[in-house]
């Protein structure tokens, strides 16, 4: 299984990234993919997720409003629009595959992509 984040950038604030997470080896449709960051100094916190389906998101507060996570099964990608960005916003960006069943539980993670937000 890998997940390949992408998209991470210096950008201004104010300014807007679109990040991507492509997967493969997985049945990504089935999957709940999730946002997460970790800045320097601080824990990993949930930034946005996503049902399997598309249908449900939740957002950080931190976020709402500014952020847009979706997903195209088809391309097995989940996206994280970011807009209005502010220099707290500066992390890793971290894109995680998660399923459970009654059996076991599935998580994986991709390596992180740097956003990093200054004038």
């Amino acid at each position: 299984v890998q997940l390949v984040e992408s998209g991470g950038d210096l950008v201004q604030p104010g300014g807007s990234l679109r990040l991507s997470c492509a997967a493969s080896g997985l049945t990504f449709s089935i999957y709940e993919m999730t946002w997460y960051r970790q800045a320097p100094g601080k824990e990993r916190e949930l930034v946005a997720a996503i049902s399997s389906a598309g249908g449900i998101t939740k957002y950080a507060d931190s976020v709402k409003g500014r952020f847009t996570i979706s997903r195209d099964n088809a391309k097995n990608t989940v996206y994280l629009q970011m807009n209005s960005l502010k220099p707290e916003d500066t992390a890793v960006y971290y894109c995680n595959g998660h399923r459970r069943t009654v059996f076991r539980e599935y998580d994986y993670w991709g390596q992180g992509t740097q956003v990093t937000v200054s004038s």
